[in-house]
């Protein structure tokens, strides 16, 4: 399952994409990965704050799951405070990997951002005009 967070924020420097277009991303990167895509679940959840409430709010939102992933040790806390297995996934390079670094190289007009997603959805984004949209929501900030 994959969650999509702060869906209810969009056309922003730090979310530039819908929670849709987000999600689309997803697939194409799963299909592009040869997954089969009846494997996974996407879903969205809204922007909230990080608090032992907000986990209750997102497991209603899934099917039941008994761990979850992440690395980030305030998320880990929350959903282990609420009964949740927690497991942190293999160490990646975040240096090469991170939506921060790709939106830069984005808005800069470097096109090795294209290497760090799957050509699909380097695709998708330049057919939804991301690139042009992240530059927009950064000129308005």
């Amino acid at each position: 399952m994959f969650l999509v967070g702060m869906a209810s924020e969009n056309y922003t420097p730090r979310n530039p994409f819908t929670a849709g277009e987000r999600i689309e991303m997803i697939r194409l990167s799963i299909k592009d990965s040869g997954l089969p895509l009846d494997k996974f679940i996407t879903a969205t959840i809204r922007t909230l704050e990080t608090s032992i409430g907000s986990v209750y709010y997102v497991l209603s939102y899934v099917p039941k799951v008994d761990v979850i992933l992440t690395r980030n040790p305030v998320i880990g806390k929350i959903f282990v405070d609420a009964g949740i297995g927690v497991l942190k996934p293999p160490q990646f390079n975040r240096d090469v990997w991170r939506g921060e670094r790709i939106r830069r190289l984005m808005a800069e007009g470097d096109p090795s951002w294209v290497e760090a997603v799957t050509p699909s959805t380097a695709d998708y984004i330049y057919s939804i005009g991301g690139v042009e949209r992240l530059r927009w929501a950064l000129a308005k900030d």
